[in-house]
Parts: structure tokens; C-alpha cells; sequence
């Protein structure tokens, strides 16, 4: 087994909570619309090929990139027993880039071009290095994860969220990012929060993610508590024993999935007792009891926020499908459904196309017209705006669920009105 790096866990989580931060504003989702030609040409059934880039076997673990992958698959492969496209089956190519730049590039060469897909579908992965290559081809990128800042500078790439900024080669506005105050007006307005801690290690990934974290808490108005603890020999029972003195009602981290399992046990040793501790959409899965299994309190305080309809929602029928369609798979995530989504995505893009012939210019226009899309209400409405300058506000809504055990995850209202209008924090990439 591949041992996990806890350098890499952590700059993967930052990166992804702090662009994740950096959504669009979302409004209800609108019709698309494609050009028609007056003769359409011959029908092709040849298959179409899409590509999918993982981290597969990153440093971070040889799971934690794949559930996009896994979810984008299990999309196809129930399309393709419908009939596909048109009639074309989806041919899907996978690359494994091992989460190094070097890789991404080599499979970029390989998916792009020497296999000639029309698009990539929910890319997952460490170091985009080859996102330049990706968006000089014209591919379109679909509703990949934002990990890093490609999905802010280069055209031709949708992430898996949305964009506002101009995308025209430097990440953001200026090589500036900026991220929302959602998830803390959340829990300072639905549950009276006030005091929040804020727990990273002594490590320029955690350290620089933790700031940008207690900006967005000041900014709301929160006492502010901050635990830092050493990488190397971490002593967690001391934060949560501060914790409790403290009586903090949040605890947000910048620590890797093993260090919070660590300190959720610190905690119920401690007898630290919290309103949330909260997490994120790249930690929301099945394994919960499993990962926290020697911290009950801890784990039954466990609260994740993101832009997608709960993976446990199975009244939702678009949630429904998804999960008949992965009733095999041993665990189900977040990032699961989000892949399901992103080749829902280039399914609805490539059958706008069909009447006018399938091809990497026709999706990526679709795209460039996909204002407001949901997935078919798994997504909060997704926008790519290019606006000149960045907004001072957003109104910005949120996904919420809390672990209860036997229960799983459970969703705390509708995501589609738990709205709110935030200022947007500046911050370097």
C-alpha cells in the first residue's frame, strides 16, 4: 500500500477549499440553445471518445482523486446501454497522471492528442500542469475539480463550479483570487455560532489556508481562536483541551483527513463539546464512521458544506439515479455525484450538437452558453461570467449536511435557498 503524504493531503485540501470558496453567483437555470444548419450531414456512428485525468496514485493516496473519475464512468456506462449519443456510444479514455506535473502533460499528449477526444470530463488532479496545452487545442474541459487555479485562467476549461473571472491566461483578476463568507454567515445566522476555532499546522499550505479562513470569520463578525500545532508531533489533546476552555462553537481546519481524525478523538477525550466541526465537499463520504471511528461525539458534530445536492438525497430522483447507477461501488462521496454531474454535462453539450455534427467546437460553444446549469438539480447553477473586474459581493448559496450516525448524512434545508449575499476576500493563488 502506497503510504499517504500529509504535505501533499494538505496542499490539495487548501488549494480545493479555497477555490471552491471562489463560486459564482447562481441563479435558476435557463434553456440552451444550439445552430441549426438547413441540411444536416450524414449521421455518424462512430464512438465518441472523452477523456477523464485522475491523480489516481498521487501522493495524497490512491483513492482520494478517483471519485469523479468512478461517478463520470457509471454515467457513461448507463448511457451506453440506453443507446449513447445519438446513437453513438461514449468510448471513455482514462489517464492516471500519478498527481505530478510531468504526468498531467503526458497524459494531456496522450488523451488530446494522439487519442483526438472532443473533451475531458471531470478532471481530478493534483498539478494541472498541462491545462495551457488543454486550452490551446480548443478541447473543452467539463466540469472538472479545482484543485489548482486552471479552471480560473485559461478559457476552454469548466470547472465543476463555475467562474466569474476572465480566464484569459493569469489566474483570477491580476493573479488575484477571491473567495466568499457563505459557510460562516451559515452558522453564525442557522445556529447562533460566534466563537470559532481555526486549527492548521506549522506548514506554509496550512498556515496560508488558516489566515484566509480566520479573514472570512473576522469579517463575520466571530471571535477568532487559533491552534497551531507542530507537523511532525502534532499535540492535539493540548488544542482540544484549549478548545474547551475556549468554548469555541466551530472548529475549521487546515490539517490533513488523518490529522482530523486525531483531533475529533483529542476532543471527545477532552470532553470538547462543539456545535460543528466543519468540513468540506472533498471529505464528504460514506466512510465517516469508519475514519472517525474512535471519536462518536466528534463525528456525530461532523458538518460539510459545498455546491451540490447531498450524495445521500435519494428522494431527489436525479440523486436517485445516481446512486442505482453506483449501488455496486463499495463507498459512495460527494465527489462521486459531482463526477456523475460533469458527464451529465458533456451529455446534454454533445446532444445539443448532434444535429450539426459532434465536435470539440460545437461542445465548447454549448459550454460557453451553459449559464445557469444544474445537472438536472444536482448542481447549484453554475455560471461563467468574464467579468472585467471582481465583485465586491455575491449572492452565493450552499449545499449542507450533517453526519448523524445510522443516518448518514443528513441535508439541513434546500440548497437552493439557503442563500446568502457575502463580500469576496481577496487572496494570492
Amino acid at each position: 500500500m502506497r503510504r499517504r503524504s500529509p504535505v501533499a493531503e494538505i496542499l490539495a485540501a487548501v488549494l480545493l477549499l479555497s477555490l471552491s470558496a471562489a463560486c459564482g453567483s447562481r441563479l435558476p437555470e435557463s434553456d440552451f440553445r444550439h445552430d441549426d444548419r438547413s441540411t444536416p450531414p450524414p449521421r455518424d456512428s462512430a464512438p465518441l471518445r472523452v477523456g477523464i485525468i485522475t491523480s489516481a496514485t498521487s501522493p495524497v493516496g490512491g483513492n482520494a482523486f478517483t471519485g469523479p473519475r468512478d461517478g463520470a464512468r457509471a454515467f457513461f456506462d448507463r448511457l451506453n446501454a440506453r443507446g449513447g449519443i445519438d446513437g453513438r456510444r461514449v468510448e471513455v479514455r482514462t489517464c492516471d497522471d500519478g498527481g505530478s506535473g510531468v504526468g498531467n502533460n503526458e497524459c494531456v499528449h496522450k488523451l488530446v492528442e494522439e487519442d483526438e477526444v472532443v473533451a475531458l470530463v471531470a478532471t481530478t488532479a493534483l498539478d494541472y500542469a498541462g491545462a495551457s496545452r488543454v486550452s490551446r487545442a480548443g478541447v473543452p474541459d467539463i466540469g472538472g475539480q479545482p484543485i489548482g487555479t486552471a479552471y480560473d485562467t485559461y478559457p476552454h476549461l469548466y470547472g465543476i463550479y463555475g467562474s466569474l473571472a476572465p480566464r484569459d491566461g493569469t489566474p483570477g483578476w491580476d493573479g488575484t483570487l477571491y473567495g466568499g463568507t457563505e459557510v460562516y454567515r451559515y452558522f453564525k445566522r442557522e445556529h447562533g455560532a460566534r466563537t470559532a476555532a481555526v486549527v492548521s499546522y506549522n506548514q506554509s499550505a496550512s498556515a496560508a489556508y488558516a489566515r484566509l479562513v480566520e479573514r472570512g470569520l473576522r469579517a463575520e463578525g466571530y471571535k477568532v481562536v487559533t491552534e497551531q500545532v507542530d507537523f511532525a508531533l502534532p499535540n492535539f489533546r493540548a488544542v482540544a483541551a484549549d478548545l474547551k476552555e475556549q468554548g469555541a462553537d466551530l472548529v475549521f481546519d487546515a490539517i490533513d483527513g488523518h490529522g482530523n481524525a486525531r483531533l475529533c478523538q483529542a476532543m471527545d477525550e477532552a470532553g470538547a463539546q462543539v456545535t460543528a466541526k466543519v468540513t468540506n465537499v472533498q471529505n464528504w463520504t460514506s466512510t465517516v464512521a469508519d475514519d472517525y471511528k474512535d471519536a462518536p461525539r466528534c463525528r456525530n458534530a461532523l458538518w460539510a458544506t459545498g455546491a451540490s445536492r447531498n450524495f445521500e438525497d435519494t428522494g431527489n430522483p436525479a440523486v436517485r439515479e445516481f446512486r442505482e447507477a453506483t449501488k455496486d461501488l463499495e463507498t459512495h462521496s460527494q465527489w462521486q455525484l459531482e463526477g456523475w454531474a460533469a458527464a451529465r454535462w458533456f451529455t446534454d453539450a454533445a446532444t445539443s450538437c448532434a444535429a450539426t455534427g459532434i465536435t470539440r467546437r460545437c461542445v465548447d460553444a454549448h459550454m460557453n452558453r451553459s449559464q445557469d446549469y444544474t445537472a438536472g438539480g444536482l448542481l447549484l447553477p453554475v455560471r461563467f461570467d468574464r467579468l472585467p473586474e471582481p465583485p465586491k459581493t455575491i449572492r452565493t448559496c450552499l449545499s449542507v449536511a450533517r453526519w448523524q450516525d445510522g443516518e448518514g448524512w443528513v441535508g439541513q434545508g434546500d440548497m437552493n435557498r439557503t442563500c446568502f449575499t457575502v463580500p469576496q476576500l481577496a487572496y494570492a493563488p
